[in-house]
């Protein structure tokens, strides 16, 4: 599965990282100045049952000037048990910028997390606003089977010793079916296999300027089949209180 490749690599990165940066399976690049909000994590001294730790990356979406929101299990303890509070390992915060090449951005730390009831969504704070960067708004409405979003992402562009990307990576999808909690989405441009992948998990699905879900998990990419997203209307209520 995905997420098993996404951490056997993060404890390999040292080796990797002299790889090719790659991105969202069959995406495309967002033109500079585009989707600011769109943010990279850098999670590092993730602990595992050993007492050893490793490295490891997630996709993100700022959503108040203090605030992300990614998937929940981006934040856990050694045993993969989703966790709430003071951040468990140093995380760093890279958003307002397309090319890491070319371009510094905005850096933040992440401080504490909320873990979300109903589904894999946490919220993380950050150790001071964002004022450079307009925050994306959260969908309180019911997605609908055929709505297009745009998912955009810092995730890599194979399942295969994936690395994550130094380039902000883009594709148009389309809902394809809504559950209680969760939301399934596939590719529909550049082509139908255009999909999230390792470092992927946490990036933002969105419409007109509003966040519809959050990925959360899928099959090896790239791929024409349906991504497992988390819905964050049924959150709307909840993410508005506590980043008010």
């Amino acid at each position: 599965m995905r997420l098993r490749a996404a951490v056997s690599a993060a404890v390999l990165l040292p080796i990797l990282t002299a790889a090719p940066a790659l991105a969202v399976a069959n995406g495309s690049d967002v033109p500079a100045g585009q989707f600011g909000f769109a943010a990279k994590l850098t999670m590092t001294g993730i602990p595992l049952p050993s007492g050893s730790a490793y490295s490891s990356y997630c996709s993100a979406a700022l959503i108040a000037p203090q605030w992300i929101i990614t998937t929940g299990h981006c934040f856990h303890d050694a045993n993969k048990n989703r966790v709430s509070g003071p951040v468990p390992y140093p995380t760093t915060v890279s958003l307002g910028l397309v090319d890491e090449t070319k371009e510094k951005g905005v850096q933040r730390k992440v401080t504490q997390v909320l873990q979300a009831g109903p589904n894999d969504v946490a919220l993380a704070q950050l150790d001071s606003p964002v004022t450079e960067v307009t925050p994306l708004a959260i969908n309180s409405l019911v997605p609908g089977a055929g709505q297009r979003v745009t998912l955009a992402g810092w995730g890599s562009r194979t399942a295969d010793n994936p690395v994550p990307s130094k380039q902000l990576q883009q594709g148009t999808m389309q809902v394809a079916t809504v559950g209680a909690t969760t939301i399934g989405i596939r590719g529909v441009a550049p082509q139908a296999s255009t999909s999230a992948c390792a470092y992927d998990t946490g990036a933002p699905y969105f419409a007109e300027g509003k966040l519809i879900s959050v990925e959360n998990n899928g099959p090896d990419c790239p791929h024409t089949g349906a991504e497992t997203t988390s819905r964050v209307d049924i959150l709307a209520e909840w993410i508005a209180q506590h980043t008010k």
